[in-house]
């Protein structure tokens, strides 16, 4: 999983707190920012994605998918 992705949902999840909270105490302000905050989260988690996405088979960073499937054949290879 690409930096991008883990630190975009974590400026996303900041984001909607702080403009949840400036929703309950009625600063514009916060909700503002908050709000801002979301959607520069939620860019770069989508741009993250986009490099997981364009990643080439064999590069030295192994996705998720093939590291899950590597460790399914490990097992079976072990149980055998």
């Amino acid at each position: 999983m690409d930096k991008d992705r883990v630190e975009g949902k974590v400026k996303d999840m900041a984001g909607r707190v702080q403009r949840q909270v400036g929703e309950w105490t009625g600063d514009t302000r916060d909700q503002a920012e908050g709000t801002a905050k979301q959607t520069e989260g939620k860019v770069q988690n989508a741009w993250g994605k986009v490099k997981d996405a364009v990643k080439k088979p064999g590069s030295s960073t192994p996705t998720e998918e093939e590291e899950e499937r590597e460790a399914l054949r490990r097992n079976r290879a072990a149980n055998e």
